[in-house]
């Protein structure tokens, strides 16, 4: 299948990868020059705008940093819509906030074109491997079209309802997962002040009622999980910008639902206080940092 791939960053970049090697032909594009040229070397060709890329496809793929990139890439003069053809599936994988999805689906339906939102879990690493979570919002139709290509890239493809449902469950998700994480790192920490082993905490932790995966998989105390960026000086994962960037999307879409949401407003605070420190681009689980004592 001949696929536009628009957004070739940490993520998008190794999943375009899977897809070339899935023998798809991809018409890429993205401002990095260095990436396009190392894609192209596969096998990928590079297209000027997105909607030359767009409009030489049978399917095209984005994934961006933010709504507004979205907006752009999708109705600018030289986006998506500029150049798609009517019946072409689109599917847009970054993590934005429900409402710009449906805005861009229902700009793409008065050109007629069917287009579904699907962001992703898994990391980089997911990315790489292909073995991401797809959270998908589309018609029934739409979900049956893009899943095979998406178990290209992933390994749980999953239907969450109509458009936007798919970054209702992202954001979700994330709320959770910055909370969690805030909490697992209280009590590592409270155990190492009292004077406990943190590797025998942890195990008891993650055998009890307490275990999640941020204690068991990602934990954020150094040496706990060698596989964690925890244990690589905070490397590499998913950076504590980016958890306030889905924090923020999480409180903004409860605020427009009268939601509360009391815990997600304090993740957010603490997380924007490790990026006024300069942490954020560290990994989100080094808000433990601002727990433990200086050594």
């Amino acid at each position: 299948m001949r696929i536009a791939f628009i957004g070739l960053g940490n993520m998008g970049a190794p999943m375009a990868r899977n897809l070339i090697k899935a023998g798809h032909q991809l018409n890429l594009f993205d401002l990095n020059k260095t990436v396009l040229a190392e894609l192209a070397e596969l096998g990928g060709q590079i297209s000027a705008s997105p909607k030359e890329a767009a409009g030489a496809s049978e399917l095209v793929i984005t994934m961006l940093p933010a709504a507004a990139h979205v907006r752009s890439v999708y109705l600018n003069e030289d986006g998506v819509l500029a150049g798609v053809k009517a019946g072409t599936p689109v599917v847009d994988c970054s993590t934005i906030d429900p409402q710009t999805a449906r805005d861009v689906s229902a700009a793409a339906a008065k050109q007629g074109v069917d287009l579904a939102d699907a962001p992703v879990s898994g990391g980089t690493g997911g990315a790489a491997a292909g073995t991401l979570t797809f959270m998908v919002g589309a018609s029934d139709e739409l979900f049956a079209t893009l899943q095979p290509v998406l178990a290209q890239m992933g390994r749980n493809i999953v239907h969450c309802g109509a458009v936007g449902t798919g970054q209702i469950a992202k954001i979700c998700n994330n709320l959770l997962l910055g909370i969690s994480m805030i909490g697992v790192s209280e009590a590592m920490a409270l155990g190492n002040a009292l004077g406990i082993d943190t590797q025998v905490l942890a195990g008891i932790i993650n055998s009890s009622t307490g275990r999640c995966w941020s204690s068991d998989t990602y934990n954020p105390w150094p040496g706990i999980i060698e596989t964690a960026p925890a244990s690589r000086g905070y490397t590499g994962g998913f950076g504590a910008e980016l958890m306030l960037k889905d924090l923020g999307l999480a409180t903004e879409a409860a605020r427009q639902a009268h939601q509360p949401v009391i815990l997600g407003a304090v993740a957010q605070q603490l997380y924007q206080a490790m990026s006024l420190r300069g942490d954020g681009g560290k990994d989100f689980s080094a808000i433990v940092e601002g727990y433990r004592k200086p050594e």
